[in-house]
């Protein structure tokens, strides 16, 4: 099906993917502003446009006409160069992403189409490696700038980035056992009887998590933390080079959240009730690219909802989470399903022995998932002894010596606080 559009078809499919976009991001913002308003019992933007639709577009034209200033201590040509290199990759992984099926080209006779621009036979991991092109984008930036706060905010999010990317390979190795494939049509065709989201929970779960992780929204948003690094890796851009960092961060919400639809929820199929209306009526034609775009919205809504309710998690929490959570439990997962999938291509088995065993190897991991880790917090905290900043007449802080002295003489303090107790 692919490889067989004539040029202009390619170009046109192309230009619309880039307007989709566009214009989805226009409506993310507008949507993003009118729903945490709610949550806040506010009303949020409705002056320009109807309903206020004009707003976040009027917030564009305002960023372009602002004035451009490229700090002296910044790297000219790497601090031009960072934001295209974070919005063009965010573009480019909608390539392999399918809106549709196969359909008819209007005004023309005869010729058809797949509602995609391209695939290939690794098109899932041209995604992930497009997508972590992204974080030069963000790094340089923050490097680039010639400012503290902009470059730790960099490092943040390369590390962030790095961490649960790795969460979310994992967690689609099952989607790939299951369809037998890494083509994001061929997927999409696997999921025609039942979707992946469904049979395979545990990898969603995982991925909703490592993907609100990795487009640095909150309550994953440490690179921006304002209480802490002034705006994070874009302290110092301004005007267009700014609000194509803005751009970048809202076209990876809609990239993520069409992946998760395209691996998780059937892709641009119908939702059950209405898949089996007329043998299937609502999955042909042009029909499919609304169910595609509402369930992007469905994931858009959640980051929303995420937003206007959690607050920042720590830094260190965050990362902990990340290394010591999520990617042990993927990988007890994979072998999971591989155990499982083996066997069923291997002529079926008795899978109640086998499913009793996985409730309780799931149920040690969410035991060890809620309560890992608190004997280590405990123990630091037990280690560390409150300094009296008061105790010299003047609030000063603690001097190292002063810190590891009174480290060493806690056992002492503790030892003599009990035998006084006890007398």
């Amino acid at each position: 099906m692919f490889g067989q559009d004539p040029w202009w078809l390619v170009v046109i499919k192309a230009v619309l993917i880039f307007l989709v976009l566009v214009l989805l991001t226009l409506f993310n913002i507008w949507f993003e502003r009118r729903v945490v308003a709610r949550m806040q019992h506010r009303i949020g933007p409705n002056v320009h446009g109807p309903f206020g639709l004009l707003q976040s577009l009027a917030d564009g034209v305002k960023l372009a006409l602002k004035e451009d200033i490229i700090p002296k201590a910044a790297d000219k040509a790497v601090f031009l160069l960072a934001p295209v290199l974070s919005v063009v990759p965010a573009f480019l992984a909608f390539a392999v992403i399918p809106f549709g099926p196969v359909v008819d080209v209007p005004f023309t006779d005869d010729m058809t189409t797949p509602l995609q621009l391209t695939d290939m036979p690794v098109a899932v991991l041209f995604v992930l490696a497009v997508a972590s092109i992204g974080i030069y984008g963000i790094v340089l930036g923050g490097w680039s700038s010639g400012s503290t706060y902009s470059l730790l905010g960099g490092l943040r999010s390369s590390a962030q980035m790095i961490s649960y990317e790795v969460a979310m390979g994992l967690a689609l190795v099952a989607v790939f056992l299951y369809a037998g494939s890494m083509s994001t049509s061929a997927i999409v065709d696997a999921q025609e009887r039942i979707w992946f989201g469904l049979i395979l929970i545990p990898s969603f779960v995982i991925y909703v998590i490592a993907m609100v992780g990795e487009t640095n929204r909150a309550p994953f948003d440490l690179p921006e933390a304002e209480g802490e690094l002034v705006g994070g890796f874009h302290t110092e851009y301004s005007s267009l080079k700014f609000a194509l960092f803005f751009l970048a961060e809202y076209v990876n919400m809609t990239t993520v959240s069409a992946l998760a639809t395209t691996l998780f929820l059937g892709g641009w199929r119908a939702p059950w009730p209405l898949s089996a209306v007329n043998d299937g009526m609502f999955n042909e034609g042009y029909w499919p690219v609304l169910w595609f775009l509402s369930k992007i919205l469905l994931f858009i809504f959640f980051f929303i909802w995420l937003r206007g309710t959690l607050p920042r998690l720590r830094y260190d929490q965050f990362m902990a989470f990340g290394w010591k959570r999520l990617i042990p439990v993927s990988l007890a997962w994979i072998v999971a399903v591989a155990t499982i999938r083996s066997l069923s291509l291997d002529g079926g088995f008795d899978r109640t022995y086998l499913l009793g065993a996985l409730g309780v190897v799931a149920v040690l991991f969410l035991v060890l998932f809620f309560l890992g880790g608190e004997e280590e917090e405990e123990q630091a905290e037990a280690e560390e002894r409150p300094f009296d900043a008061f105790a010299g007449g003047y609030p000063v802080p603690p001097m190292p010596h002063q810190v590891a002295q009174a480290r060493s003489q806690s056992p002492t303090v503790a030892s003599s606080t009990a035998s006084e107790g006890s007398a």
